[in-house]
């Protein structure tokens, strides 16, 4: 069997340099960050470390589900 020789010709520009391009990872193993979350300085000062700003953010969570408003199930005006 012949190969087929193709001519491509690459019409993006040198800056567009699509090597460096990363997928976005789908399903499950898109909530894992894999790295490092850096925090701004005045931020981290106030966290000790990594537990406490997970239990700073359920906690903001949390009251931001508490004081959700409830959806008119009536239909009342």
């Amino acid at each position: 069997m012949k190969k087929v020789e193709t001519d491509m010709n690459d019409e993006l520009r040198p800056e567009y340099d699509l090597r460096s391009l990363r997928v976005r990872k789908l399903g499950r193993g898109r909530k894992s960050f894999g790295g490092v979350i850096r925090l701004e300085p005045d931020v981290a000062e106030v966290f000790p470390d990594a537990e406490a700003v997970n239990e700073a953010l359920r906690f903001l969570i949390r009251v931001t589900k508490e004081n959700q408003p409830i959806s008119n199930l009536k239909g009342d005006a």
